[in-house]
């Protein structure tokens, strides 16, 4: 068999990994079917191994597998003509390796951008050019947007971003010791989402079993999260809709859950609550119940909120059959996370991949919605509330476990010629950390995959044929990292 069968944070060693040639791995995953969550290289010598992995959603299963580049491979025929997923991954295996995925139809840079990028054109009289950024009024972060339109229709958007690669990976690799500091600052909005992923794949390699309630205080915090931001992004959406009642409330409302979290751990975003062996901060049976009261509070005002604000025309009129994209379109360009499943794509790795404290609360996931704008925004309240059910759950299953400590002493030492691969869902969805370590044990390669990654041309997609003037209101239903992609 051309590949090796594992689990979310289950460390295999790397050298059990077949080595198949490209055409080999093309042909299986015509046959397999699954979902490709990790393409990447890594050098060895003068050659390049070619790391693929791929999910099985339904069984909660990965597959992996490599292919070996030599000094005189520096092409083969690309995966993306088939599988439009891939497109991304190609093209940042291309970037970094300079291995070229022939007939790839979209390879052009994801970071390093050109002094002269090869924008799509279009001609005629009536299509013009709308540019907008990198630099945008606001504190949001670099990125390109370029319109080909006509008059306000948009025919086509092409995003170019890269604008603040910081070489998160590499910092990785060089760190003497684990660092989850500089795994909570990869992307500032999802700090708990990093550091968890960071976290379970240190923890794997270095065989740290932490205890139950850590493993809950972490998966409240990361639903609290989901709850902050969630809420935020409607308020967003709002305000640029112009319901300035929604934005102002919503803005409000969101503090709460982030004050909450400033309770807990000293920081509203929960910067220095998780670390490698554990937590640093308790949730006690005063914080749970304090956290419970905030949960019925918050749940009360984004009901009313939500209930008001779609019951009006207006606002209705602004979300319905904006943005739209389908089902289809979703599954061939390999979105994941609230993206997906606002376009009817049934993902969430919480549940798809057996974490035993998510599959054991019996929790009814969200509707099936239809890719517009009011679906993402109506998507984001289900999930508000399906995530309040969530912590509610853990805070009374954490009292059966109130006499364990919160963080055990972690094993500095990584095993060697292992391999890890780390999935957790953030509020925008999958995030992906791989690592892979060599003789002594050192980390040889890190990989992360932001969701935002997969889900960027998904935005794109969205505002074919509506008015330029949707264009905020698209971009902000979808709310992606810019810093996630630049990595």
């Amino acid at each position: 068999m051309n590949w090796i069968i594992t689990e979310n944070n289950k460390k295999i060693n790397a050298l059990d990994i077949p080595t198949a040639s490209i055409e080999e791995i093309k042909s299986d995953i015509e046959k397999m079917k699954m979902r490709v969550i990790g393409f990447f290289g890594k050098k060895e010598f003068d050659n390049v191994r070619l790391y693929v992995i791929l999910a099985d959603d339904k069984i909660g299963k990965l597959y992996i597998t490599s292919a070996v580049f030599t000094p005189d491979m520096k092409s083969y025929e690309s995966f993306t003509q088939t599988y439009p997923a891939f497109h991304i991954f190609e093209r940042e295996f291309y970037e970094e390796f300079g291995i070229e995925p022939l007939n790839h139809p979209w390879l052009k840079p994801v970071r390093k951008n050109q002094d002269k990028y090869p924008f799509f054109e279009m001609k005629g009289e009536d299509i013009h050019q709308v540019a907008v950024g990198p630099i945008h009024a606001g504190v949001i972060e670099p990125g390109h947007f370029r319109f080909m339109c006509q008059g306000e229709k948009v025919y086509d958007l092409e995003i170019m971003l890269g604008y603040q690669n910081r070489g998160v990976e590499k910092l990785f690799i060089n760190s003497k010791k684990y660092n989850n500091r500089l795994a909570e600052s990869i992307c500032g909005d999802t700090v708990i989402g990093y550091n968890m992923a960071y976290s379970q794949v240190m923890e794997s390699l270095s065989d740290t079993q932490i205890s139950n309630k850590a493993q809950i205080v972490r998966r409240i915090a990361l639903e609290m999260e989901r709850i902050a931001i969630h809420i935020g992004d409607m308020g967003a959406i709002a305000g640029d809709m112009a319901y300035l009642m929604g934005a102002s409330i919503f803005g409000i409302t969101r503090t709460l859950v982030i004050n909450t979290m400033l309770e807990i751990s000293g920081s509203r975003f929960g910067r220095g609550l998780i670390n490698v062996g554990g937590v640093n901060f308790d949730i006690d049976e005063n914080m749970a119940d304090k956290i419970i009261e905030m949960l019925d509070g918050v749940a009360k005002t984004v009901d009313r909120t939500t209930k008001v604000m779609l019951k009006k025309p207006t606002c209705i009129s602004r979300m319905e059959r904006t943005g739209v994209v389908s089902t289809e379109s979703a599954k061939a360009l390999g979105a994941v996370g609230m993206a997906a499943r606002s376009s009817g794509v049934d993902i969430d790795s919480r549940f798809d991949f057996n974490d035993k404290w998510y599959t054991s609360l019996d929790v009814v996931k969200p509707f099936k919605a239809t890719g517009d704008v009011h679906s993402r925004f109506t998507l984001r309240y289900k999930e508000i509330k399906q995530s309040m059910q969530i912590v509610k759950k853990l805070l009374a299953k954490l009292k059966e476990f109130k006499d364990e400590p919160i963080k055990v002493l972690s094993n500095t030492n990584l095993a060697a010629n292992s391999l890890v691969v780390s999935i957790v869902e953030g509020w925008r969805g999958e995030i992906v950390h791989t690592a892979i370590t060599g003789a002594s044990g050192e980390l040889l390669r890190y990989k992360i995959k932001d969701p935002s990654f997969n889900n960027w041309y998904m935005l794109a997609m969205a505002v074919r044929n509506n008015g330029i003037s949707d264009f905020p209101l698209c971009n902000k239903s979808f709310n992606l990292s810019y810093c996630g992609n630049d990595l």
